[in-house]
Order: C-alpha cells, then structure tokens, then sequence
C-alpha cells in the first residue's frame, strides 16, 4: 500500500509539473506560433489587399455578389438600350445575342445552391443604399467550370463590342457597357491559391537575396564591433575610480534614446551639406567627400553601422559588465601570486568565466541586428539603389506599401526561420561546451 500510494504520489507530482509548464506554453503558442502559422497560410495565397479579385483568401471560386449584383443590373439595362437604339439589323442582331449569351449565364449562376437567395438579399440591401458587411453573405463559392464559362461569356461579349460600329449617340452607351463588362467579370473570383509558388518566385528573386546580403554583411560587422568595444568599456567600468556610477549612467544615454530618433539625429549629421560628422569625417580623409555618406552604397551601409555601433554598444557592454562581477576576485588575486600577468588573467581567467555572458549578449544583439528595421528605415530608407535595405525593411514595403500580403508574408517567414537558425547555431555551436559542463558538474 505504501509503494503505490508514493506512487500515485510521483504521478500527481509530475501532472502538476505540467500544468505549471502549460501556460508557459500556451503563451508561446499566442505570440510566436500562432502568428508565424498565419503568416505561412498567407503566403500560399496570391493574397493582395489592392486588387478586389485577390483581396480574399480563396482555396476556390468565388464570387463577389456585391459586386456582381450591382454591375449586372446596369449590364442588363445598358444592353437593352443599345439594343434598341441600333439601327443596324447585324448591330441589333449582335447585340441580341450577347445579351441571351449572359443572361443564360445568369440563370445558370442562380441555379447554383443558394445563391439565387442570397442574390435577392444581397439585391434588397443594395436598393436601400447600404454596404453588404457580412463576408458570408458577400462572397459565394462557385464550381470552376461555371465561373470559367461565365467569364468566357463576358470576354467574347466584350470582343464582339470592339467589332461594332456605333453612331455618336451610341457611342457612349457602348463605352459604359464595355465597363459594366469588365466590372461584371471582375466580380467572379478565381481561386488565388498558388501554394508554394510565392517561395519559389523569391528563391529566384535577386533583390531578396541582396536584402538578405545586405542584413548578414551589417549584423556581423556591426555585432562584432560592438562586442569588442563593448567588453572594453565592461572592462573599464568593472574598475573602481571616482564617479565610476556618473560614468556607468552617462554610457547608458545612447541606448536609452528610442531607435527612431537616434536615426533621425543621425540622418542630420550625416547631412554632406550642414551634417557635423560629415564634415569632420571628410576631413579626417575616412570619406572622399561629405556627401558620400548617405548617396553611395559603401557610404550608407558604413553610416548605419556606425549608428547602430554608437547606439547599442552600451547595451552589450551593460550585459558584460554584469558577468564580470560574477567572477570572484581571489581567482585574479592568486594568479598574481602566482606570476600571472594581466595579458594571460584575462585570456585564462576572464574570457572563460565570461563565456556564458558574451554567449548571451552575442545571441541577443545578433537576432536583434538580424532583425533590424526603424534605424534603416529612417536613416536611408534601403536606399541608395537597395544597397542597405534588410530583409525586414523589404518585407514591410511589400507588405504595407505595396499591400501585397501573400509575398510578404513569405518574406516573414523567412526572417522567422533565419532567426531560428541563427538561434540554433548559437545553442548548438557555442553554448554546447558550457551547457555540458553544467550537466557534468
């Protein structure tokens, strides 16, 4: 009885373990899952918010009756004016055709189930001059054989039309039918899944790989620099002398100031016309000329790196300084007991107690330069000619600039599966050694 109560002891342990986990991951399952699998739905979508045949995601064809319910009615009305103002009996005659030709169509849409219904509702809400928001009721699936007739229909009707002659009078009735023609077609949607071909569009894209070029080259120049200058104010800063708290805040200022307005400062000293650093950097000799730094590729991928340097190097060096005061003192004060100078304590003492803090402060600032986006975007825009656009700046304008969310999205996901990659490699290439080390001790 003891040995199977202690047990169902364990078991009820181990459930409550879970449950304290679970919503830990159910957080994790809100903000970074759930987000990055809709983006991956997205993606499989010619989905484009600024083109009304591709504003929906549509595994089939649809229609769109608002659409549809208003241009036809116009359609009709037009057809049978034009019809009855022709005077030529090939004209009429014509015209009489395409007229049957689409109004066959219409039944065989109607036949369709239940759309003759929503048609009529649909109908009543526009005689009454109010927009259809339901979605359901909007849009309406059709089988692929009826929108593909539908739409034959409408571009034959429309090629007869370019055929005709017309009279002056007759002339504009023509012009506002060929419209009501385009917009009629335009309401039946085909379906805009393409799967996996926005992936391969981009696989073969030469702009997405030099964002992505450009976003390699500016992480781990700008990383590495950062760490470096960085461990050497950690350094400084781990040393006792007077106004050591003064100097700890002051070396704080520049990461404290929000991205977007260290960039926009910046972009003023950058300035070749009244810009300080432009003009001291000129000549100093580091540019050819002022101007150089903003309007060529070298001069403006040199700019952001030097921004981003001067901003969160303070963060970098912040997380140093911090596993630098974990390592105990009496280990520095026996190595120069025992002869040690100050070159071998730092590279046997410092640099391997200090492997798990640049570890962290490497990860961070890497997925963080990865990601970069608001210190391109306002101090060059990608520009010149794409020559520092990210990955991330590419991604925004064609999701947002361009409102094509399909392409974009495939884009994010990228990101995504870079960042996790670059995650991985930091785990699996640099951290193993510690990580196992803290198994075995």
């Amino acid at each position: 009885m003891a040995k199977g109560s202690g047990r169902n002891r364990s078991l009820s342990e181990k459930q409550l373990g879970y449950l304290m986990v679970l919503p830990s991951l159910i957080l994790i399952l809100a903000v970074v899952i759930w987000p990055i699998t809709q983006s991956f739905w997205n993606s499989l979508f010619d989905y484009r918010l600024n083109d009304p045949a591709r504003s929906q995601k549509m595994l089939t064809d649809n229609i769109d009756l608002e659409r549809y319910t208003n241009n036809y009615y116009y359609l009709s009305n037009s057809l049978g004016s034009l019809e009855e103002s022709g005077k030529d009996p090939k004209v009429k005659e014509t015209l009489a055709g395409i007229k049957a030709d689409i109004e066959a169509s219409h039944k065989k849409l109607m036949a369709e189930p239940g759309l003759e219904e929503k048609y009529n509702k649909v109908n009543d809400i526009i005689a009454s001059f109010k927009p259809v928001t339901d979605a359901k009721l909007k849009y309406s699936k059709l089988e692929s054989k009826v929108a593909a007739d539908y739409s034959a229909v409408l571009e034959k009707a429309d090629n007869k039309l370019d055929r005709l002659e017309f009279g002056p009078e007759e002339e504009a009735i023509a012009a506002d039918l060929k419209e009501q023609l385009k917009e009629t077609k335009g309401a039946i949607l085909q379906s805009n899944f393409i799967g996996f071909k926005n992936y391969m569009n981009y696989f073969q894209d030469q702009r997405m790989w030099q964002s992505i070029a450009n976003t390699t080259i500016f992480t781990v120049i700008s990383v590495f620099i950062e760490l470096v200058i960085g461990l050497m104010i950690a350094l400084l800063l781990n040393r006792v002398f007077l106004g050591r708290g003064i100097v700890r805040a002051a070396v704080l200022i520049p990461w404290a100031i929000p991205t977007a307005v260290s960039a926009m400062m910046w972009k003023y000293l950058y300035d070749g016309q009244s810009g300080i650093i432009a003009h001291y950097f000129e000549k100093m000799h580091l540019v050819e000329s002022a101007g150089n730094l903003l309007t060529t590729p070298v001069g403006a991928m040199f700019s952001i790196i030097f921004t981003d340097v001067w901003k969160t190097t303070p963060y970098m060096s912040l997380l140093l300084l911090a596993g630098l005061q974990t390592i105990p003192s009496s280990l520095y004060e026996a190595a120069q007991v025992d002869g040690a100078n100050k070159y071998h304590q730092f590279f046997k003492i410092t640099l391997p107690l200090l492997k798990s803090s640049i570890l962290v402060a490497l990860l961070f600032r890497t997925l963080d330069a990865f990601r970069v986006f608001d210190l391109i975007y306002v101090l060059t825009g990608g520009g010149p000619a794409n020559s520092t656009e990210s990955i991330t700046v590419y991604a925004y304008k064609t999701l947002f600039s361009q409102q094509n969310f399909g392409a974009g999205s495939v884009l994010s996901v990228i990101v995504f599966l870079a960042v996790a990659l670059i995650s991985m490699i930091y785990i699996r290439f640099i951290g193993s050694d510690l990580f196992e080390g803290k198994v075995k001790g």
